[in-house]
């Protein structure tokens, strides 16, 4: 019976004939034994394997094992009388699948930075650590599933492409298609728009995503998004995957207690679901880790407005690096000090100057601030941003004119809100941000398995 290695070491399968299929990680010789040590990724733990040397091809083969090398093992399991595993496998027959050059390959037994192991992204996940961060990052994707399949949410794929830029930020990339054709231009000899109009990759989905809310009701939308900012820091991507839920007949507080709720789901499941990858966070990559999100998980978020917040920062005297007036964009700094130093827990802010917030959050009564709402968390700072969206066709309008939106452009937005229009409202949740907060990665580039930055694009 052919088994991953994770359910082997469960220890539930003692006498039982398996074959598991793995690299290998070491191999060490005694006498007439040799101990190799297997990792097929499905968990963090190796198989010990104890070849012999009445194995056929123990001197030609099994004996030049190193890492990297590619076997398939099949034989007895059993118990172990060595202290922290509870099974090893005895090697009726050991088969080389695939060797690895000693001399060249990258991963040896060894610590390896981050930083390197970037310029190895194809062999990265081999690695503990990284191995832990795509089995967590797996965990968390399906959990998003689950958590809006269990309240009745329908999943939209709403398009990569695009001829809207939601934020209004002209951080877009744009699309061109590579062809020399005579019918792709035009009597000008310049390239014709392949969509018959200028179109980029899209930075996020929420303005499609509302469309399908003002017909299904809940849904939400779980995809690539792309940013065309010029950012190296430990916090940006040009390329990651966004959730982005929206509800129709749904306010403001509606939308917060979703998105605390989904928060404190993700963060559970992982902590109940992935603990020798968490343990493994805990350990080397952030001391406390367990604790820090344990405590999101059990503290009821604190509620303040950004007015309130404004208040509480200049009270507190502190030299930020950003200075601190109503009307300015909180920045991390902002945000972590407001949750670990003044409140100590997670906080939800809302009602944001209008000025600094996108042209379809709805505007409050006050014509001063938007309903807005964020979800700062300690050790961050924002993790999550949404709003309410402006459900008035002529406020819509306005604000769109303001922000310099074309009209006609986006003639379908605006009527939603001609036929039928309701209050709903929708946030958004940058994955990586979530997987970098959960694992206490250091640089969002080592949660994505293929991290896409300015001049860096691997595989």
């Amino acid at each position: 019976m052919s088994v991953r290695i994770e359910k082997a070491l469960k220890g539930e399968m003692i006498d039982a004939e398996t074959t598991v299929h793995g690299w290998v990680r070491t191999r060490r010789d005694t006498g007439s034994f040799s101990f190799v040590e297997v990792n097929d990724g499905s968990c963090l733990g190796n198989l010990q394997v104890i070849a012999d040397n009445s194995l056929s091809n123990y001197d030609e083969e099994i004996k030049k094992l190193t890492a990297g090398c590619a076997v398939s093992v099949s034989g007895t399991l059993r118990e172990s009388p060595a202290k922290g595993q509870k099974v090893e496998l005895h090697a009726a027959k050991l088969e080389v699948i695939g060797w690895a050059d000693p001399e060249e390959y990258p991963l040896q037994k060894k610590r390896h930075s981050f930083e390197f192991l970037r310029e190895i992204s194809h062999l990265r996940p081999r690695t503990n650590a990284l191995g832990a961060v795509a089995r967590v990052r797996s965990r968390l994707s399906w959990s998003v599933h689950e958590f809006f399949r269990e309240r009745g949410f329908f999943q939209v794929h709403t398009p990569i492409i695009t001829t809207s830029d939601c934020e209004g930020a002209g951080e877009m990339f744009t699309i061109a298609a590579e062809s020399t054709g005579a019918k792709n231009r035009d009597s000008d000899g310049q390239q014709r728009d392949f969509f018959g109009k200028k179109a980029g990759l899209t930075v996020s989905g929420q303005l499609q995503a509302e469309v399908y809310a003002l017909s299904l009701g809940n849904v939400y939308t779980f995809g690539p998004t792309f940013r065309a900012e010029n950012s190296h820091t430990s916090r940006h991507l040009s390329e990651f995957w966004m959730i982005e839920p929206e509800m129709a007949f749904c306010d403001l507080q509606g939308n917060m207690r979703l998105a605390e709720d989904m928060l404190k789901y993700l963060l559970q499941d992982i902590l109940g679901s992935c603990g020798e990858d968490m343990q493994l966070f805990d350990r080397f990559i952030e001391k406390g880790l367990l604790g820090k999100l344990q405590s999101v998980v059990d503290t009821d978020f604190g509620h303040l407005t950004y007015s309130e917040a404004i208040e509480a920062l200049q009270k507190s005297k502190k030299s930020f690096e950003f200075p601190v007036s109503w009307g300015v964009d909180l920045q991390a700094e902002h945000e972590r000090y407001l949750t670990e130093q003044v409140y100590g827990k997670p906080l939800i802010v809302t009602d944001y100057p209008e000025e600094i917030k996108p042209f379809y959050m709805r505007v409050n009564d006050d014509g001063k601030t938007v309903a807005a709402m964020d979800i700062l968390v300690p050790g961050i700072g924002e993790i999550i941003g949404g709003s309410q969206r402006e459900e008035r066709y002529d406020t819509l309008r306005s604000r769109m004119l303001d922000a310099g939106v074309d009209i006609d452009e986006h003639g379908w937005y605006l009527d939603l809100r001609k036929y039928g229009s309701v209050p709903h409202s929708g946030f958004g949740l940058g994955f990586e941000r979530l997987v970098q907060y959960a694992t206490g990665m250091a640089n969002i580039r080592e949660v994505i398995p293929f991290p896409r930055t300015p001049g860096f694009a691997p595989c």
